[in-house]
C-alpha cells in the first residue's frame, strides 16, 4: 500500500474517531460500572427467557414436534436477547474506541 492510501487510512480513523466521539460523548452521560449493571442484568434475564423456553418445548410437545406457535415464541424470545447483546457490544465498542468517557474507579 502506498504511502499516500496510509495517510488516508490514518487520517479517515481519526476523523472516525472525532466525529464518534464527539457525536455520541454529547449526546450520553459519562458512564460508570453502576450504571451497566441493570443493562447486564436485563441481558441475563433475557438470555434465561430465551434457555427457558428451549427446555420447555419437549414438556408442552410429548410428540417431539414443536408447534408453530411454540417456535414463534422462542422466536421472540430469541430476537429480543440477541438485540440486546448486539447493543451492550455496541456500548462496549463505544469504550473501546474512546467515545464516551467514563467516571474513574469502581463502583459498586
Amino acid at each position: 500500500m502506498s504511502t499516500d492510501n496510509n495517510r488516508l487510512l490514518l487520517e479517515l480513523e481519526k476523523y472516525r474517531r472525532d466525529i464518534n466521539r464527539e457525536l455520541i460523548n454529547s449526546q450520553l452521560p459519562e458512564l460508570a460500572l453502576v450504571d451497566l449493571k441493570p443493562v447486564l442484568s436485563m441481558v441475563a434475564h433475557a438470555r434465561a427467557d430465551y434457555i427457558k423456553t428451549l427446555l420447555a418445548l419437549p414438556e408442552r410437545h410429548a410428540d417431539g414436534k414443536a408447534s408453530e406457535a411454540s417456535i414463534a415464541e422462542l422466536r421472540r424470545r430469541r430476537e429480543t436477547f440477541q438485540e440486546l447483546v448486539d447493543a451492550m457490544n455496541a456500548l462496549e465498542g463505544v469504550v473501546a474506541r474512546d467515545y464516551l468517557d467514563v467516571k474513574s474507579g469502581r463502583s459498586s
